[in-house]
């Protein structure tokens, strides 16, 4: 950064997250009884969002609060502790920034240096480029006032000790309040960044040269290197059917531009809006098409929002160097206890004895309803579900049996079988659970349903296409199937707002339910923590393990370096040329890490500081480069 830029920087809402003289108001108010701290905080809120939009005046608005603060100086420095650890995470991230170039970062605020010092001391930043009131200090310590002929105890204070400074070349002011704009409108700033990361607040954006969700948008904007090389601002994640509030709050809180939609989309319209769009997240109803990737010109990760991945075309994200995650165990114990509930009633014919209740008959019979206990399951798909399934039913009594295309370790007292028409023969209950890649459309149909006994139970709780429909209808309708438990069918309603239409409409001892087998409240939740921590360590530090489509990577953090990914075809010679480049523009390596699948290669490089732009051209011109990318 060149001498001459210098910058002013607001405290409350801007360095840190709260208004601080809010904040120690809380605590002096927590020691009042619960409504009464309640109503004195808001009265108290209240009053700073007046001046902080001009509604009255600064001088106004801090008297006033000070009349309602009963504090003192313990009080002053336990806040003081707290406010510590209540940094702006921005700044926090760029304190070497702040560190380095500390004799032009001038803190000017209309808050207390009593509060202020302590905390930006720890970057670097001296007291004596701290402009702030004082509080003044009566009997037994406590605040009785402030010292009023401190400018900045009254209005246009901060343009009056900007004038003071009488700063050199370009003045940048970064803060949240009218206040700080002053500065700019007086003529004494060379721009005004509205600083939207704890508050926003209309009039201030208003007349702001530019908005600024984080310091790293304002370096950005400068041209000044900072902790990140890119501001998680400016990357625009587009979530879809409805995904847990959560996530997107933990997106959002990240610092990424985030925009949500309630249903799925068509291929058409996904197209149109994924222009733009870095991070799409989606469920199982919304199809990625190679298509729609084709037309994405900035996606670089996918999170699917659920187990399966079949609604997403791997290989066209694969080529394009797009990362997917998934979350492969956060909902298996939702879907598991909901398909041995369902088993259970199927095999009470609860189902169709409460459909007779509402319509006001009573049928009290023992007829075709049986125990679970001694009955023989048989799994098909012993993957993660099918697995724990097997798990809960021998502990309710049931015999366990499985078949899988794949080797898997059975549990417990489980038995494997070694066909599927094995498994169909022995079985009074079937459960499927397999995958829905497009070769398993139709896989359970007439010839696998006619080799079942009678009176079998059966569930589908993995992909609606995977089952032949009409089949299961004609099984159902001449009573060789007892009872039927779908979750999931050939063709669903992209939101609840549109029509449901299935053949299995009116079946005897039929459950139909809507795709609900990991709609709970906890498997949401951990969806919601899972998927985009995965998305937030992709884009942060190049983190892929638990990928559905890249080789996995970690590497350790290395401080004061640079980290650059690079994703290309997995042929020959590419590490070679890469590290050619390296060695040609003099880059010390710090670290690497290289890993490869059947398709593409996928290196994480860790440089040391001093690099030429000319460094990223090269890498990227080298032949047969998909993607690449500076981290940080």
């Amino acid at each position: 950064m060149e001498t001459e830029h210098n910058f002013i920087i607001d405290f409350d809402s801007t360095f840190i997250k709260v208004e601080s003289l809010d904040y120690m108001a809380e605590k002096a108010f927590a020691r009042e009884d619960e409504s009464e701290a309640a109503h004195l905080s808001q009265q108290f809120r209240a009053i700073t969002d007046q001046g902080m939009s001009a509604e009255i005046t600064f001088e106004e608005s801090i008297n006033k609060r000070l009349n309602f603060l009963k504090g003192d100086r313990k009080l002053v420095a336990e806040t003081v502790e707290e406010l510590k650890g209540l940094v702006t995470e921005s700044f926090r991230a760029n304190r070497k920034f702040l560190e380095d170039h500390a004799d032009k970062i001038f803190i000017v605020s209309n808050g207390f240096i009593d509060l202020i010092a302590p905390v930006v001391a720890e970057y670097g930043i001296p007291e004596s480029n701290i402009y702030a009131n004082r509080f003044i200090y009566g009997p037994e310590d406590r605040i009785i006032g402030m010292n009023k002929e401190n400018p900045l105890s009254k209005n246009q204070g901060k343009v009056k000790v900007t004038k003071a400074l009488s700063l050199e070349g370009f003045v940048y002011v970064i803060g949240d309040g009218y206040t700080d704009y002053e500065i700019k409108e007086a003529g004494l700033a060379t721009k005004f960044y509205a600083f939207t990361g704890n508050v926003s607040r209309e009039k201030v954006t208003a007349v702001a040269d530019h908005i600024a969700p984080s310091l790293d948008e304002v370096l950005f904007d400068l041209g000044i290197e900072g902790a990140v090389s890119y501001p998680k601002s400016r990357i625009k994640i587009l979530l879809l059917e409805n995904v847990h509030k959560s996530a997107e709050e933990r997106l959002r809180d990240e610092g990424f531009d985030v925009e949500t939609y309630a249903a799925a989309m068509d291929e058409d319209m996904l197209i149109e809006r994924i222009k733009g769009v870095s991070i799409v997240g989606l469920r199982s109803k919304t199809q990625l098409t190679r298509r729609v990737i084709e037309a994405a010109d900035r996606l670089v990760a996918v999170g699917a929002f659920c187990i399966g991945t079949n609604q997403i075309d791997l290989p066209a994200c694969t080529e394009k160097g797009i990362a997917v995650f998934n979350a492969p165990y956060s909902n298996t114990r939702s879907v598991v206890e909901l398909a041995l509930g369902q088993i259970i009633m199927l095999m009470r014919n609860v189902f169709d004895a409460s459909m007779s209740m509402h319509s006001g008959k009573w049928s009290k019979t023992a007829e075709g309803c049986f125990e679970i206990r001694g009955k023989k399951l048989g799994i098909i798909g012993y993957g993660n579900i099918g697995a724990q399934l097997s798990i809960l039913a021998e502990a309710a009594g049931m015999d366990v049996y499985y078949y899988d295309l794949e080797e898997k370790l059975p549990l417990g007292n489980v038995t494997k079988c070694e066909t599927l028409e094995e498994l169909l023969r022995l079985s009074d209950v079937v459960s499927l659970h397999v995958d829905g890649r497009p070769d398993n459309k139709n896989v359970f149909g007439e010839k696998q349903f006619s080799i079942m006994k009678d009176g079998v139970v059966f569930l589908n709780l993995s992909r609606g296409h995977v089952v032949d429909v009409n089949a299961l209808k004609k099984y159902i309708d001449n009573g060789k199937i007892l009872g039927a438990a779908v979750d999931v069918f050939p063709t669903e309603p992209r939101s609840n707002k549109d029509p449901f239409e299935s053949i299995l409409i009116g079946c005897r001892n039929t459950i139909l339910t809507s795709h609900i087998g990991g709609s709970t409240l906890e498997a949401q939740q951990n969806i919601a923590a899972f998927v985009p921590s995965k998305l937030i360590n992709y884009i942060n530090a190049g983190e892929t393990l638990n990928s559905v489509n890249f080789p996995e990577i970690k590497l350790s953090k290395i401080d004061g370096a640079h980290r650059l990914m690079h994703i290309h075809r997995n042929v020959p010679g590419i590490l070679a040329n890469i590290n050619q480049v390296f060695a040609k523009h003099k880059c010390n390596i710090l670290g690497q890490s290289l890993k490869t699948n059947e398709s593409i290669g996928y290196l994480i490089t860790a440089i040391d500081k001093q690099y030429d732009a000319e460094v990223v051209e090269d890498l990227k011109n080298i032949p047969d480069t998909i993607s690449f990318r500076v981290l940080y």
